[in-house]
């Protein structure tokens, strides 16, 4: 059995696509403040997350609760040259121990913007842009 606290923080530690689909399910679901609506699949969303671990300048993972199919993980983080942003993120299982499900909670509004943004940027010859905010 995965432990999915361990193996997250790991991956973000890491920065790489491998050490996150270590930890997918193939059918795993992202959503996220960040995104325009949910992505699916191990490929996609291994993208976006190792990407993702590599805007942070800084990530602290502060709390946890964890309970049979959920891990929640609270966080603080630091990126564009020192904005702070917070968050939760809740991972969800399979019997497995795979992660079937992500939520990611970004706060506040104005960094869930530069980061959807910086992402679609970084992103725009894997994943649609469709799915990040269009604005500049």
């Amino acid at each position: 059995m995965i432990d999915i606290q361990k193996s997250w923080t790991q991956a973000f530690a890491d920065q790489s696509e491998s050490s996150f689909a270590d930890t997918f399910a193939d059918n795993v679901v992202l959503e996220a403040s960040v995104l325009v609506r949910p992505i699916e699949g191990r490929d996609c969303v291994k993208s976006i997350m190792a990407t993702a671990s590599k805007v942070y300048e800084a990530l602290t993972f502060t709390r946890q609760v964890e309970s049979d199919q959920q891990t929640y993980l609270e966080w603080d983080a630091k990126a564009f040259g020192g904005q702070t942003l917070s968050g939760v993120t809740i991972l969800t299982k399979n019997p497995d121990g795979l992660i079937v499900h992500i939520a990611i909670h970004h706060r506040p509004l104005s960094a869930v913007l530069r980061f959807s943004i910086e992402l679609r940027d970084r992103l725009k010859s894997k994943i649609k842009v469709d799915y990040f905010y269009a604005g500049k």
